[in-house]
């Protein structure tokens, strides 16, 4: 086989060389064993753990195998024994030919670590097999005055044994005119020579029948024979003369059946019969026969079937001729056979892993041997990769070569890959082979699960039913299998009073989110809270994102009047005299409602009048005032029922009472009834004062506890509120109205009434709410919320 001759298409992998050339050729070394051949399989070769020096187990640990030059297994390694033993019987003459000794070469290959151990094994020889003729019978034409002592070769006989078992001697049957000389050739074989002791005489013995026996040196020996017919001869006095005693020829392989090798030529200068030549081959093998042919009359050699470089580099051929006489003439022809490129380059796989897991240093993939059956440019090899690709080739001993990885690799980036190794010889055309490996990089828990925001905004009106799905988060994870597993779980809150456990929950497949229990916007408008994703791998990676829940308010509050009061013991009653002017101002519906935006625009309505069309409402402060001048027809009493509704959808509604009561100045202790008969004008009267006695009592009341809180709030000093509150000098001081939270209402107002002194018309100056315990989640919006009340109530807030 062509020695053959590999590079890197990479400069870069010529770096490795000298490294690892030392490392493979680590302990490595040359071992020689034989065995007979004809051994049954399974037959004992070797131990090859105690000639390596190593433990048996350790064989099995580091992978050992055995991988035969030609791909032949004629070897199996017992890895638990540590015996190396025959896998077939072993034929010495099919394995090697006549080539002797036998020598089968192979190699020990160990992975971890890799190393090489070059080794031999011999297959002796057993003699089985015996000499054999090609021709049974040969006929020997002698011309009756042949000197004494002329030797006639003879052809040999072929014997596939080597060594002592070839033929080692030759006989011939007893007579008084022969015996057998036995002559060796440059090649190493010897062959029989008849050599004539008497002289002939036709006339006396005109033919013989001789038997000739080859013996091989087995023991015992085996033996073969041929008939020697010689036929004696009148004289013929010139023997055929060859004009060149050695033809020598270039056959190209690939030549095709029937192609002209070459033409050889004798001539005899006899006449007749005599001067006729004919051509054979002579002492040629059966190998000869097959392949070559000769044309006897013309002496050209054809070529039989196609040559094969790969098997017979060339062949010697005996070529004889003949006259009519029986005299012959030899020559040799030498056909050297030319290799041409017709044997693509071969790729041996050692041992193949195609897993590797991502992150993973330097690892060897494969193990492999190159080979090239043809020679010279025709058997050098070129081996390589593609390009771009994170892997190379590490060369070897005996054209071994080692697929490795460059580094570490990102299972995320590239999960699989698809590697083609490419060996190319250098002739003429080049012949090249590839070979596919897939490589699969299995996953490693490198990667967090990722949110796919990093935080999430979740609308939920207000009381929602249990367990409502409110919105969902959600993560990926770019590991496969169990590390792509995501878990969600809600993270301890950062602010401990917030009862988080039993506000949400969240599935953990999917990331749902659910509100355990129905939220009230007055009590708690937004809340966040933080959210885990984390992985199924070993170990589990994890992230986290914000959540905020925002609280939408519905309309689930009814409005609330804080003026007049409705659940005082004796109704307020409104002084209004009977000069008012129309527009005048009555008096304010104070009312509050506990939702939010819209759902806390209040409108306000005269749904009911002791005399419609006396007194209107304005829609949008509560404010009532006289609608026309007042005459002394007009009644004196006058109850108004006031609507008070929300803008939310739907609506929700409440309603107010108001007394009035017209009289003629506010000094007239007593209203006048025209109505009454003057009868019942001391009753009427009495029950004038008793009203007023009553009203004079309440009010005193009211306006001492109005003075109590002004002043107890003057000492807080609200340096923040706009204009303060004094009590103002005059018959009507400041009044603070206390209301605690009832019906609807979840938190405790206080509104701050201050009123005009030394008004004609006594009207209200200005209504300022005072909320010092205001729960709300969001200054800015609420504060915003306040100061709607100023164009809904006419409050002047700042």
């Amino acid at each position: 086989m062509a020695v053959t001759e590999s590079c890197f298409p990479r400069q870069r992998q010529v770096l490795f060389l000298f490294v690892f050339w030392g490392v493979s050729l680590a302990g490595s070394g040359f071992g020689r064993y034989s065995v007979m051949e004809e051994a049954e399989r399974g037959s004992f070769v070797v131990n090859l753990a105690k000639d390596l020096g190593l433990a048996v187990g350790e064989l099995a640990a580091r992978g050992t195998r055995v991988v035969s030059d030609d791909n032949e297994q004629y070897l199996l390694l017992d890895s638990q024994t540590g015996n190396l033993l025959t896998n077939e019987k072993l034929d010495r003459e099919q394995l090697c030919g006549s080539t002797e000794p036998c020598i089968l070469y192979f190699q020990i290959l160990m992975d971890d670590p890799f190393q090489i151990y070059r080794a031999e094994l011999r297959v002796r020889d057993t003699n089985d097999h015996s000499p054999v003729f090609q021709e049974k019978e040969t006929a020997l034409k002698i011309p009756e005055n042949t000197a004494e002592g002329t030797a006639f070769r003879l052809e040999r006989a072929q014997d596939p044994d080597g060594g002592l078992n070839s033929i080692q001697n030759y006989t011939i049957s007893p007579n008084s005119f022969f015996h057998i000389k036995i002559s060796g050739s440059d090649e190493g074989v010897i062959y029989p020579e008849l050599v004539l002791d008497k002289a002939l005489d036709r006339e006396e013995q005109g033919e013989l029948s001789l038997t000739l026996t080859a013996l091989d040196g087995g023991s015992p020996p085996r033996s073969g024979t041929s008939t020697v017919h010689i036929v004696v001869l009148d004289v013929n006095d010139n023997a055929p003369q060859f004009t060149q005693a050695l033809y020598e020829t270039q056959v190209p392989e690939n030549s095709p059946v029937g192609s002209l090798i070459v033409k050889v030529s004798a001539e005899d200068v006899d006449s007749g019969v005599n001067g006729e030549v004919a051509y054979s081959f002579f002492d040629v093998s059966e190998n000869i026969r097959t392949t070559f042919q000769i044309n006897p009359f013309s002496g050209e050699i054809f070529l039989r079937e196609l040559l094969d470089y790969e098997l017979v580099h060339s062949y010697k051929l005996n070529i004889q001729a003949i006259d009519g006489g029986g005299l012959s003439a030899r020559c040799r022809v030498l056909v050297e056979v030319l290799d041409i490129n017709d044997n693509p380059p071969e790729l041996i796989m050692s041992s193949f892993s195609n897993y590797i897991a991502e992150n993973s240093p330097e690892t060897a993939l494969a193990v492999f041997k190159i080979k090239d059956r043809d020679s010279g440019e025709n058997g050098k090899m070129v081996c390589y990769i593609q390009e771009n690709l994170p892997f190379l080739l590490k060369p070897s001993v005996e054209n071994f070569y080692i697929l490795m990885t460059e580094g570490a690799l990102d299972r995320e980036s590239r999960a699989e890959y698809n590697i083609i190794i490419t060996v190319t010889d250098l002739g003429i055309p080049r012949l090249k082979t590839e070979h596919n490996l897939t490589v699969l990089v299995s996953d490693v828990n490198d990667n967090a699960p990722a949110f796919t925001q990093t935080s999430y905004t979740l609308f939920v009106s207000e009381n929602n039913s249990p367990a409502l799905h409110i919105g969902s988060v959600s993560a990926t994870d770019r590991d496969s299998g169990t590390n792509a597993q995501v878990t969600y779980s809600l993270l301890p809150p950062q602010d401990t009073h917030l009862p988080l456990a039993s506000l949400v929950s969240i599935n953990a497949d999917n990331g749902h989110l659910f509100a355990l229990r129905s939220l009230d916007y007055e009590a708690l408008q937004a809340f966040e809270f933080r959210v885990g994703a984390t992985d199924r791998g070993s170990p589990a990676l994890s992230s986290e994102a914000l959540v905020r829940v925002l609280v939408l308010d519905a309309n689930d509050n009814s409005p609330f009047v804080l003026y007049p009061l409705q659940n005082g013991s004796a109704p307020c009653t409104e002084l209004v005299p009977r000069a008012a002017e129309p527009g005048y101002l009555v008096t304010k519906v104070v009312a509050v409602d506990g939702d939010s935006g819209q759902n806390a625009w209040l409108s306000f309505q005269l749904l009911k009048a002791t005399e419609p069309g006396l007194f209107g409402v304005w829609a949008h402060n509560g404010e009532v005032r006289t609608a026309r001048l007042l005459s002394e027809r007009d009644a004196a009493k006058h109850r108004l029922l006031v609507l008070v509704k929300d803008n939310g959808e739907p609506p929700r509604s409440a309603t107010a009472t108001l007394h009035v009561l017209l009289v003629d100045g506010f000094s007239q202790p007593y209203l006048p009834l025209p109505e009454a008969a003057p009868a019942q004008a001391q009753a009427d009267s009495l029950t004038v004062y008793l009203v007023v006695a009553l009203a004079s009592v309440s009010s005193l009341f009211l306006f001492s506890v109005l003075l109590f809180v002004a002043v107890r709030l003057c000492r807080r000093s609200r340096a923040a509120s706009v204009g303060g509150c004094s009590v103002p000098e005059g018959p009507f001081p400041g009044h603070l109205v206390d209301v605690s939270g009832t019906g609807t209402l979840s938190q405790s107002y206080q509104y701050e009434v201050c009123l005009m002194g030394g008004s004609g018309t006594n009207e209200f100056k200005f209504l300022k709410p005072i909320i010092p315990s205001f729960q709300v989640h969001d200054a800015g919006k609420n504060m915003g919320e306040i100061k709607n009340y100023r164009n809904s109530f006419g409050f002047n807030i700042q």
